[in-house]
């Protein structure tokens, strides 16, 4: 993280797996994010309130607080209504990807998810020209 972020767009990423993480902070940053994560949905739901952030990027199956349970709890707060999220998640049934827009989630994306798709719909929905 050695060169500047010309957009300084930030996108909190939470996802259990830290090499989950690590790669979305690797594809995310290469495009000029700033990347900041949380281990479980309570944590990720502690740092999206404490900081504004102009993306979400949740797993759907955390610890603590499932990506649903902090979708739910972070549309309810002000603070937490207007930033879009992505879920993604190993659930590939229509089923998952209903129960995520109706929790809140803006989109849906199953894993893996190929870096070309992240970083268009993260260009798309923090406003940055890709």
């Amino acid at each position: 993280m050695t060169e500047p972020h010309p957009h300084g767009k930030r996108i909190l990423v939470g996802d259990d797996g830290m090499t989950t993480r690590l790669y979305y902070r690797s594809v995310f940053e290469s495009a000029g994010f700033v990347v900041d994560e949380a281990a479980n949905g309570l944590e990720g739901l502690e740092r999206a309130l404490v900081a504004p952030f102009d993306l979400l990027v949740v797993d759907v199956n955390m610890p603590k607080m499932d990506g649903y349970a902090l979708i739910e709890r972070l549309r309810a707060d002000a603070a937490g209504q207007a930033v879009p999220i992505v879920t993604i998640s190993t659930e590939a049934g229509a089923g998952d990807a209903e129960r995520a827009l109706e929790a809140g989630a803006n989109l849906y994306l199953v894993k893996p998810a190929a870096p070309a798709a992240l970083l268009h719909f993260a260009a798309l929905m923090t406003g940055v020209v890709a």
